[in-house]
């Protein structure tokens, strides 16, 4: 279901020799080889489904897609997309963006019914004059573009959600609860980045919570001069010091990918410390790739992991942290 992963319509009504030239031309960008990173250990089965793509001469956007929905459609997989987590209603409520290398964005916060958020949020992106869209109306779109409305509440989430409701107490376990999104960020032959994140976000939130995950500048961001980044964890520390968006902008001013993450997770910590704030029960983690292929990640604590795609190498690595 969704936008298929090739023989997209020209982005935004541009014609093809515009779409050139912002990308700066066909052949002219050939930095780092075809590569792809995404958040945790199911980003490694994610990468196998988006590599194909790459490996054919495709597109980033077109691989972020691929990759993500077989996150999405994975009902084992219990934060992101079809089998997700519900909020402490009972309902599974997901959310997503997406974005490409000649900055356009789309995204949909908490809507319900939809197992595709990644596919939805890319149609927000090329079929709408929004970036986002949220709630019954980002459904009622999804409808209006052939998705079909699917139970998201799967046995063993309901199961776990009467069990929750038993004592009702919220405590996100770190790298559990707190692990909440699939983020992926590609760059593929022509040198051109994209990203996109899906998730269920944290298990029985309030309902209408929202996260950084959908939201571009926090939970993803990308420059295709600078670099492409995502987030993980905890999404109300990332949005409050716009991670993504800090870790690009870090790098930009001259901040390798990996030194240009920790200064964003060492960002979350100093607001921690002004606020007063505990952070045993918190994880935050970044990943972070460049034109020149060169990869970032770091994370809060121990127990963040990363997967990484290239024509070469297909392995779960492990970041490392600030804090013990």
């Amino acid at each position: 279901m969704g936008l298929p992963a090739a023989g997209i319509a020209a982005i935004n009504n541009l014609d093809q020799s515009e779409k050139d030239k912002k990308k700066g031309g066909k052949g002219k960008r050939k930095l780092g080889a075809p590569m792809i990173v995404t958040t945790w250990n199911f980003g490694l089965q994610a990468n196998e489904a988006a590599w194909p793509t790459l490996a054919a001469g495709g597109r980033a956007l077109d691989a972020i897609e691929q990759g993500i929905r077989q996150c999405e459609n994975d009902p084992t997989e219990r934060s992101v997309g079809y089998g997700g987590r519900p909020d402490r209603d009972g309902h599974v409520t997901l959310d997503a963006c997406i974005m490409d290398e000649i900055g356009n964005i789309g995204s949909v916060v908490c809507m319900e019914h939809i197992a595709n958020p990644i596919s939805v949020a890319r149609a927000v992106m090329e079929k709408t004059p929004h970036v986002m869209l949220a709630g019954e109306g980002a459904t009622q779109f999804a409808v209006e573009q052939g998705f079909e409305k699917v139970n998201l509440l799967v046995p063993d989430s309901e199961r776990e959600w009467k069990e929750w409701l038993k004592k009702a107490e919220y405590t996100p376990v770190i790298n559990i609860e707190n692990h909440d999104t699939i983020g992926m960020i590609a760059m593929d032959g022509s040198g051109n980045l994209s990203g996109g994140c899906s998730t269920s976000g944290m298990a029985f939130k309030m309902h209408g919570r929202i996260g950084d995950s959908p939201i571009i500048g926090a939970g993803l961001y990308v420059d295709n001069e600078v670099g492409a980044v995502t987030a993980t964890g905890q999404g109300e520390e990332v949005i409050r010091v716009v991670g993504s968006f800090r870790v690009v902008e870090e790098m930009r001013h001259g901040a390798s990918p990996q030194l240009a993450c920790e200064r964003a997770v060492q960002a979350i910590r100093d607001k921690f410390i002004l606020r007063g704030k505990d952070w045993s029960n918190t994880q935050i983690g970044f990943i972070a790739i460049n034109p020149q292929g060169k990869i970032g990640a770091y994370a809060l604590r121990p127990g963040f992991t990363y997967s990484v795609k290239t024509g070469d190498i297909a392995e779960v690595r492990k970041a490392s942290y600030l804090l013990d």
